[in-house]
């Protein structure tokens, strides 16, 4: 049954819609900080036909090649559907991801679904993991999830593979398109069940929480049933006080990647902002380089070239990012399911005072949260070992359980 309902899936191509279209430019062509990313990787990710004026439709699919599919996926599908543009919160654009399903015949009422929250890899198009593939550490995670029975549904996000600059941490842009994912693939044969839970690193750990907080008002009617996030970052004037005092000015600064990132996003909320006034003559080769490699590119290249904060700005850019954090912040911390939060102790890229400060604030917020501290594992050595939590976490949550968390007793310091 399930090669026959792939099969099924995989032969048609959804178009459905209105006679004009409904689909808009992120902006306008002629200003390029909206195009930052943007190249051609193949007619699957361009859709410039008169598409649904609704988000959450499948446009098309196609079948993954050897580089994307995944060992344990008994289907490897390519996505392309509707979602609305996160970034002004309006209007209808193309948004790529990919679908996984386990294999063998899939248990009465479809396999559970996972919605992967990918981590950091960059703006240009050919980082999309639809497109680019996926670090070795994520396709294990990935697979172990598949070998367990999850389906596993996931998200490019927006301007990743797709038209328009990819807006880095934009919490709401995330959640829209990881909300439209589950609305598309619900609603479109494949053997899957109602019921999600989000799970995400880095970067997509913060838009599984985002997904969480703002599914009630964008997407009602998708069954959420619990978020697992490791390394969520958390821009607050005190963990942004934190990193600064971790990381010294005349230091190389291999996550400076991070931050030319994060600028691309500024451009594209603040009309004002230009990267080119804040970055150096010495860091601007490298800078501008976001726009064709991918995060670990950038990272080596800092490495290489020995770029620090003190070299590579002229202008302290934390005033001019002021716009893009507020961007990255989260719409509700009151969610409605429970949370699993892994934390590596020696983490660097999202520090543990940073992490601990988003978890005090769920906690504030009255979200249930089970907390883990990892004391000896770093931001991407946590993922795979925090299984040995998360997975009982996730049967408990699919299962329907009261799940208490443990904001009575969280595993640092909360002074």
């Amino acid at each position: 049954m399930t090669r026959m309902l792939a099969a099924l899936a995989l032969s048609s191509i959804v178009l459905t819609g209105c006679a004009s279209s409904s689909y808009e430019a992120p902006q306008t062509a002629a200003d390029d900080r909206y195009t930052v990313g943007d190249s051609h990787l193949s007619d699957f990710y361009v859709f410039d036909q008169s598409g649904p004026r609704a988000p959450g439709k499948l446009l098309r699919q196609e079948e993954l090649g050897e580089q994307q599919a995944l060992k344990n996926a008994g289907t490897n599908v390519r996505l392309l559907y509707s979602s609305t543009d996160g970034l002004t919160g309006s209007g209808m654009l193309p948004v790529s991801g990919v679908l996984f399903l386990p294999k063998g015949t899939p248990p009465e009422g479809g396999w559970p679904l996972m919605a992967w929250t990918h981590g950091t890899v960059g703006v240009a198009d050919i980082c999309a993991p639809s497109w680019n593939g996926r670090q070795a550490q994520d396709e294990e995670y990935l697979n172990r999830f598949l070998a367990r029975g999850y389906a596993v549904v996931a998200s490019d996000y927006q301007g990743l593979g797709t038209r328009g600059t990819h807006p880095y941490l934009h919490t709401r842009a995330a959640a829209f398109s990881n909300l439209d994912i589950i609305r598309a693939v619900q609603n479109t044969g494949f053997p899957i069940a109602d019921q999600t839970v989000l799970f995400g690193q880095s970067q997509g750990a913060g838009a599984a929480i985002a997904t969480a907080g703002y599914a009630p008002d964008y997407a009602p009617e998708l069954k959420l049933s619990g978020v697992v996030a490791t390394g969520a970052p958390y821009f607050t004037p005190a963990a942004l006080e934190a990193l600064d005092r971790i990381r010294k000015p005349e230091d190389v600064d291999p996550m400076l990647g991070y931050t030319f990132l994060a600028m691309t996003l500024a451009q594209q909320v603040d009309p004002a902002f230009s990267m080119r006034d804040y970055i150096t003559d010495t860091a601007w080769p490298i800078a501008e380089r976001v726009s064709d490699t991918c995060y670990a590119g950038i990272k080596e290249r800092v490495t290489q070239a020995r770029l620090s904060r003190a070299n590579s700005f002229k202008l302290n850019p934390r005033e001019g990012l002021r716009k893009a954090f507020a961007a990255m912040g989260y719409p509700d911390l009151k969610l409605s399911i429970p949370v699993f939060f892994g934390t590596g102790g020696k983490d660097k890229d999202t520090p543990p005072r940073m992490q601990a400060g988003l978890v005090m604030a769920l906690c504030r917020a009255g979200t249930s949260v089970q907390s883990e501290l990892y004391p000896e594992l770093d931001h991407r050595g946590v993922v795979l070992p925090s299984t040995a939590d998360s997975v009982p976490f996730i049967e408990a949550a699919f299962a329907g359980e009261v799940i208490v968390g443990n904001c009575d007793n969280l595993p640092f310091k909360t002074d």
